[in-house]
């Protein structure tokens, strides 16, 4: 795919950084970057910040570095880096040589740091962390002076080598910027840049223990890269004035900060705190779940590349927060599949049908198109039978007037194959239905009837004989509730879908799909989307995930 085409609308950053090129800011060199932090998967979100920063720097002929900012040894993880990385190569993006660490740039940290306290913008403080906290004042109040913030260079210069060396323990003291503590923006007031954690780092191991603050790492490696649109989102925007006067302070190159609207999606969590809690606390499988709203765990159930890129360019990119339904997303994936899935018949529920008046022993071949609207996807055999399995739900013995399925007495097409008359229908000891007896017209293969009779229901079908037994693992919405979170007198936990997986361990697939490679999407005809799954399937043996329903039953149960 091209990463040009990911935000090809028209947007406010497209608009800036046209302006850029034609005014010839930065020499016409255009470079964005993709920031994560390495202490968590990557969610949906994510992937359209990925988009914007790949495909901006794409359109216009530049680069896109991917950057961790690890600056929190205690949160960070290497199995996270590379969890990252296989996300956006998988979207289809790639930094080429451009990989970077917020920890490459330790000792410059540093060396920004010692600047600013020459100058006299930064002062080892003492006060606790309740104090400092307390000290900040509020929104409509002042803060006030730390004590510590008068002392020297020379001694702020020593402590907080002593503090570089180890000879203070955790939350003893930090360094600040020395700004303004009367600051309408509270993140001008004397803002934290460095604290001390004796932990060890995913990277430099146990070489520092004192460790820069995102606010004070971000803008200065973005600088040192030399990257000129740092794109974010709308919660920094506040933010945004510390960025500049650090970068102002110190006289090195100025990104441009832009913010955009980060995604809201209805019917799940987008906080890394909350998916996390959802894997610890075993409420998911995993942050790879299909039910999770991380790519890893899209990809896992089924959803393409292609359907997430052509997801982020529909919502755009704008300046006001707003939800988005989590139906455009399913309708993305719905309408990718539909034109690249191959099809297949499948039974979820089976309930054998057997056919008396076909010859016992005798097994026919149907060539069945892979997908009826590209011929070039070719053809697959399928094999039929006297015995059969149909759908339970395709059966009523008394059905209502648009019931158009099988019934006693009724006809029905059997998918590519025979019109099938429901003659008897058998029972167990409880009285439940286990059987149904039938009659076929041999005259009607392939699905029509040479004296014209039309029946109005076509049903799939697998034959009993041939059949692989398989486990289908039915994923729907991981809350009942489009906003999870916005009550604040309940959990968002108390608002999970209870119905979120239903695993069907014995459905009957068609044969050919007993080799299936893991990854590989199907539409199981008349039932919906379907990916093998990545983890749990074994060769012959194929775990089935639901991508995605044929349509969105969500909105027509009245629950979206």
């Amino acid at each position: 795919m091209s990463t040009t085409d990911s935000m090809s609308s028209s947007n406010f950053i497209r608009n800036i950084i046209a302006a850029d090129l034609s005014a010839g800011k930065n020499d016409g060199r255009i470079m964005t970057r993709f920031p994560p932090e390495p202490n968590g998967f990557l969610h949906i979100g994510h992937a359209k910040s990925i988009c914007l920063n790949f495909g901006l720097a794409a359109e216009y002929g530049g680069v896109c570095n991917l950057r961790f900012d690890d600056t929190n040894p205690v949160k960070e993880e290497d199995k996270y880096v590379e969890a990252i990385q296989e996300d956006v190569r998988w979207l289809g993006f790639d930094w080429e040589d451009r990989i970077f660490y917020a920890s490459d740039y330790f000792e410059r940290l540093y060396d920004f740091a010692v600047r600013l306290i020459r100058d006299g913008k930064a002062y080892v403080d003492e006060l606790t962390a309740e104090e400092i906290r307390a000290y900040r004042g509020t929104l409509t109040e002042p803060g006030k002076n730390s004590p510590y913030r008068g002392r020297p260079v020379e001694e702020n210069l020593e402590l907080l080598e002593r503090m570089r060396t180890g000879e203070f323990p955790d939350g003893s003291r930090v360094l600040r910027a020395k700004i303004d503590m009367a600051s309408p923006n509270m993140n001008l007031r004397d803002p934290v840049m460095y604290r001390i954690l004796h932990a060890e780092h995913h990277r430099t191991g146990r070489k520092w223990c004192i460790y820069p603050m995102y606010d004070f790492a971000h803008g200065q490696s973005d600088s040192i890269e030399g990257v000129t649109h740092s794109i974010c989102t709308l919660e920094f925007e506040d933010h945004r004035p510390l960025y500049d006067w650090f970068i102002d302070q110190l006289g090195i190159h100025h990104p441009q900060q832009i913010e955009f609207a980060r995604l809201n999606l209805s019917y799940t969590v987008m906080s890394k705190r909350r998916l996390l809690e959802l894997v610890t606390e075993g409420r998911v499988e995993g942050w790879d779940d299909p039910r999770m709203p991380t790519i890893a765990g899209m990809r896992r159930r089924g959803y393409t590349p292609a359907a997430i890129r052509n997801f982020c360019e529909r919502i755009g990119v704008g300046r006001s927060d707003s939800w988005i339904d989590m139906g455009v997303l399913e309708d993305c994936v719905r309408e990718d599949l539909n034109e690249s899935a191959p099809r297949a018949m499948a039974v979820l529920r089976p309930l054998k049908v057997v056919i008396e008046n076909y010859p016992e022993g005798e097994v026919e071949v149907f060539e069945v198109p892979n997908h009826p609207q590209n011929p070039e996807m070719g053809t697959r055999k399928v094999p039929f039978c006297r015995e059969i399995f149909i759908e339970a739900d395709d059966f009523m013995e008394e059905p209502p007037k648009k019931f158009f399925r099988l019934a006693p007495g009724r006809e029905v097409r059997l998918r590519s194959a025979y019109f099938i008359r429901c003659e008897e229908v058998i029972r167990d000891e409880q009285g439940e239905i286990v059987e149904l007896r039938c009659t076929y017209d041999p005259a009607t293969r392939g699905g029509g009837a040479p004296d014209g009779r039309k029946v109005k229901g076509t049903i799939h079908w697998v034959s009993s004989r041939h059949a692989l037994e398989a486990e289908v693992r039915l994923y729907d919405r991981l809350f009942v509730r489009a906003n999870p979170t916005g009550d604040k007198e309940t959990d968002y936990r108390d608002h999970i879908n209870p119905e979120s997986l239903k695993r069907l361990t014995s459905c009957r697939l068609e044969p050919g799909l007993a080799q299936t490679a893991p990854g590989t999407r199907y539409q199981f005809e008349r039932l919906g989307y379907f990916c093998v799954d990545t983890v749990d399937s074994a060769p012959g043996a194929p775990v089935f995930n639901r991508t995605a329903t044929l349509r969105d039953s969500w909105s027509e149960n009245g629950k979206g």
